[in-house]
């Protein structure tokens, strides 16, 4: 069985003011640095991020020294008009309270789609995976965004919950376990066995 440790990334100044926080590049906030730095969560064979720099960033301090393998398909979702803006300042915007009132599963006008970006990240996981079973590699961390969590536990998560059911908080997430042989035959379930929260090790 693989181990995976699916961790969304500290907090940023977008995150601390309600923001579509897709494509905009922003770091840790120092205070979360430094917070973060607290922590030990032990050793696994190799950590996968998104490209962000609030991933990179956190990657490398909860597990210093570690190699960090960047997969691109695991950046958040591109939010389009939305992107940098809350809900506040989207109040009066059309397109806004119509995907609202879609309960969030429209679009994004001149981003991507919930499926699109579905897709996405599932490509990402699948690449994971096939390493991971190439390699027989145990454990693997994967330091990521709230939304690539909650699209792949959407789609393969054991037992199923909708998608924002998934949702964690920053430096938080979720150990889940998988057959690599299994899942690339087809039969792709990833067993939720918990929550991580902030500053859990890996014992």
């Amino acid at each position: 069985m693989l181990k995976l440790y699916m961790i969304r990334h500290g907090m940023t100044y977008g995150n601390t003011q309600g923001r579509y926080i897709g494509t905009t590049d922003e770091p840790l906030l120092p205070e979360e640095a430094a917070d973060l730095k607290k922590y030990d969560l032990g050793r696994v064979d190799r950590v996968y991020a998104s490209p962000r720099k609030r991933c990179r960033e956190t990657a490398e301090i909860l597990y210093p020294g570690q190699e960090i393998t960047l997969v691109e398909e695991f950046a958040e979702c591109d939010f389009g008009e939305f992107e940098n803006k809350n809900y506040q300042e989207l109040s009066g915007n059309p397109n806004y309270q119509k995907w609202v009132d879609s309960g969030g599963t429209l679009e994004f006008p001149g981003g991507e789609s919930r499926k699109e970006f579905r897709e996405r990240c599932i490509a990402g996981l699948n690449r994971v995976v096939l390493e991971a079973y190439e390699n027989q590699w145990a454990e693997a961390a994967l330091i990521v965004h709230g939304g690539t969590i909650m699209s792949i536990l959407e789609a393969y998560g054991f037992p199923h919950q909708d998608y924002y059911s998934w949702h964690v908080k920053n430096a938080e997430g979720y150990r889940v376990r998988l057959d690599p042989e299994a899942y690339l035959r087809g039969s792709r379930q990833l067993i939720v066995d918990g929550r991580i929260v902030r500053g859990d090790s890996h014992e």
